[in-house]
């Protein structure tokens, strides 16, 4: 873990200054905060406050969840949340989110119409609207799990009383200008959820627990029912190494800076700080599973993501810590999901070309997609099986938005950068990225079921043919239309 926090950090002072100099980030060039101010959702804001509305978007539920989950692979789960955040993940929001930035504030689906062609953009309109409706109603329902556990000993009625609360300031939170409400409480989530962080970090340097697996201990999987590290690692640990999500938030937060020279800190930056929640994160669950943590709890047998951060902020944490804890687990979901159905807003009423500034637009196409998350919800609470459905579904759904991300930024490098290979930057998270996606779909339940034998194999050539394609496209000066 320590080495881990060490990486990221010196990832960001150097890779981080070696994207952002592929990019050319100018701090003389107007952004569209000043250019399309509009009062509503273009707001110059102070970029401390903007770190962090950024930072609490993307991070969700997925680097404390997705962590504990991927730490049950055992210490395979640390490289990947290294690498992937430095070389994948951070890469992947810097760019898309300075990508919007020089392209007035558009958002993702707009993005990769221009790059990879229009027939792409009404594809990925539609798969980014689904995307965030279901990010929308993952991120309502675990959370009012959580609180109706609290409040009402996991009753229904009290996890429905609580989904309805979430919603109604989902609505208000969708509609009101970003500096109102978002800008004013989400700085104090934030420090619920990084107290967290810390917090359990200083636990594990004061009681140092033994018998963490460490890396030299070997990468097999220790928990054979997972199925195999690949493709299963790289979906179940999204958030903190790479998440298609977040390129869907960052358009958001390229409408509020005020210099491009912001961007690092605010776009790599969050995506690093969130990188070393995870690693905290993975290390607790390793010594949860695997170094006698449940057996210290009496809390043999739970393996369930909420319930093991509800044992572990409670026993180490105590009282007060545990709340403040838990309350940054609930808030960092909820906050993802608002501003998921505010970017699902944005990107449905710039296709439609519907004006965002008068309320009652905004109320017009927000009540369309709320009513689609309603139905969602129903289903995960009628159902005993439909929230690990619809959370298999976002998983992969999530790691295949990337995908289109990296491609778009691919050919961007290509296209603008002439004279180096800059694009070898995005071009590998790329083509792995595809081979994870599609190897996973292909082998997994809740795809084509191929034996899992086989994804190494799958995943080889998916590589090579995706690398392979990408090179003749560009050698034959093809555009994004025929690599799309």
């Amino acid at each position: 873990m320590l080495i881990g926090i060490a990486a990221l950090i010196i990832g960001y002072q150097v890779y981080g200054r070696f994207v952002e100099k592929v990019f050319g980030a100018d701090a003389g060039r107007p952004t569209p905060a000043h250019t399309k101010t509009d009062g509503v959702d273009y707001v110059i804001m102070p970029s401390w406050k903007v770190f962090m509305i950024q930072f609490l978007n993307i991070a969700g539920t997925g680097p404390i969840f997705g962590a504990i989950l991927g730490a049950m692979y055992g210490p395979s789960c640390y490289l990947w949340i290294v690498l992937g955040c430095i070389f994948g993940g951070a890469v992947h929001d810097y760019l898309s989110g300075m990508l919007s930035v020089r392209n007035e504030g558009k958002g993702l689906p707009d993005l990769v119409g221009k790059y990879l062609g229009g027939s792409t953009r009404k594809v990925m309109l539609l798969f980014t609207e689904l995307l965030l409706l279901l990010v929308a109603a993952v991120f309502v329902y675990s959370p009012a799990l959580i609180l109706g556990d609290l409040t009402g000993g996991g009753d229904k009625s009290a996890i429905l009383i609580w989904v309805g609360i979430i919603l109604c300031y989902y609505l208000i939170a969708t509609l009101v200008p970003i500096d109102k409400l978002i800008g004013k409480i989400y700085p104090l989530f934030a420090i619920a959820l990084i107290f967290m962080a810390v917090a359990l970090f200083a636990c594990l340097v004061v009681k140092w627990p033994s018998n963490i697996p460490e890396l030299w201990d070997g990468l097999q999987n220790r928990n054979p029912s997972l199925g195999r590290v690949f493709p299963g690692l790289f979906i179940t640990i999204a958030c903190g190494a790479v998440s298609g999500f977040h390129a869907t938030q960052s358009p958001l937060m390229a409408r509020c800076i005020g210099n491009e020279r912001l961007g690092r800190p605010i776009f790599y930056g969050s995506m690093i700080t969130e990188g070393i929640i995870a690693l905290i994160w993975a290390t607790v669950s390793s010594w949860f599973f695997f170094g006698g943590g449940n057996v210290e709890m009496g809390a043999v047998g739970v393996s369930a993501a909420p319930a093991v951060v509800t044992r572990v902020s409670r026993y180490w944490l105590g009282t007060f810590g545990s709340i403040l804890a838990m309350l940054g687990v609930v808030a960092a979901p909820i906050t993802s999901g608002d501003t998921a159905l505010r970017s699902a807003r944005l990107m449905l009423a710039d296709a439609l070309h519907v004006d965002q500034q008068p309320i009652r637009n905004r109320l017009s196409v927000s009540i369309f997609l709320f009513i689609i998350t309603g139905v969602l919800l129903v289903y995960n609470i009628l159902d005993a099986q439909g929230f690990n459905v619809i959370w298999g579904y976002f998983g992969w759904a999530n790691q295949t938005l990337s995908i289109f991300t990296f491609w778009t930024l691919t050919v961007f490098l290509a296209k603008h950068r002439e004279g180096k290979p800059y694009y070898f930057i995005t071009l590998l998270p790329a083509c792995f990225m595809t081979a994870v996606c599609i190897t996973f779909i292909l082998t997994a339940k809740i795809g084509f079921r191929i034996p899992q034998d086989y994804a190494p194999l799958i995943g080889a050539v998916t590589f090579a043919l995706s690398a392979g394609l990408f090179f003749f496209l560009k050698h034959k000066k093809i555009d994004g239309n025929a690599l799309a």
